[in-house]
């Protein structure tokens, strides 16, 4: 039996979340997709608030990931404590709100469990090892699940493949977020793990990761810190779709379905 996973990248702004409304479900239907991860830890530009959770589960996913912002606005931290479909890193400090991990009902009476961990090189070193939370996991509530699904925030390429082999043959799926560029390596690795190193973003097309290009800019060139602001202009919506072969347990194959607004 096949099972297929949509999962979309980080949303970027109130332009991501207008994509997303507009594109997702339309998707879903063509692909026939049965289950959807999407990573929302940019909505408000620099983390997500309460209402932008919502939103994007009322789009149509079924689990928001979030990442090196989830602290960036604390009004979100009563919402990880209590929705179950908001998952931040699992691998930062155990006292802190929220959850790292969750096994959720999907069709076909499957259990699909959905993993968030985020990398230490160049983000916060201070982390536990994403390694290691994820053999922790796995080994413990991770037990209860048919598929395993991993979004893997982080900044190193290495970094996110070296998960993807390291986790081979554990869980169905391993994906890359928070580089907001898409990557052209799809890929099923030898023991049946579905990799690609980054998924891309959801949100301004004519832009630097989302942002206006004169912010960036003035960065490089040594002028005064801006606030940084979402580009208007046409959207994107990168995403990555996994079908797995749940009598098997493999991937067998990992597809880019991106789409996007007619560039004006």
């Amino acid at each position: 039996m096949e099972f297929r996973l949509l999962a979309v990248g980080d949303v970027v702004t109130e332009g991501g979340l207008d994509c997303l409304r507009r594109y997702l479900r339309p998707l879903q239907r063509e692909l026939d997709v049965h289950f959807t991860v999407v990573n929302g830890e940019n909505a408000a530009g620099l983390g997500l608030l309460p209402h932008h959770a919502e939103e994007i589960l009322d789009a149509g996913a079924d689990v928001v990931t979030l990442g090196n912002h989830t602290w960036n606005r604390r009004q979100i931290v009563d919402t990880l404590e209590d929705n179950p479909y908001l998952l931040r890193p699992a691998n930062f400090a155990p006292n802190l709100p929220g959850r790292g991990f969750g096994v959720y009902d999907a069709p076909r009476g499957l259990r699909v469990g959905v993993l968030n961990l985020m990398g230490r090189f160049e983000l916060d070193s201070n982390l536990d090892s994403p390694f290691q939370a994820a053999d922790r996991i796995l080994a413990g509530p991770g037990r209860e699940a048919d598929l395993l699904f991993v979004d893997f925030h982080a900044e190193a390429t290495s970094e996110k493949g070296a998960l993807a082999w390291y986790l081979d043959g554990r869980v169905q799926g391993v994906w890359g977020t928070h580089t907001h560029v898409p990557t052209a390596d799809p890929q099923v690795l030898p023991r049946g793990t579905g990799f690609i190193t980054d998924l891309g973003m959801t949100g301004p097309a004519r832009s630097i990761l989302g942002v206006k290009p004169e912010n960036s800019v003035a960065r490089f060139l040594g002028q005064l810190p801006r606030r940084y602001e979402g580009a208007g202009g046409p959207n994107k919506l990168g995403a990555v779709l996994f079908t797995v072969d749940t009598d098997a347990g493999r991937c067998l194959s990992v597809t880019r379905v991106d789409r996007s607004d007619p560039l004006d």
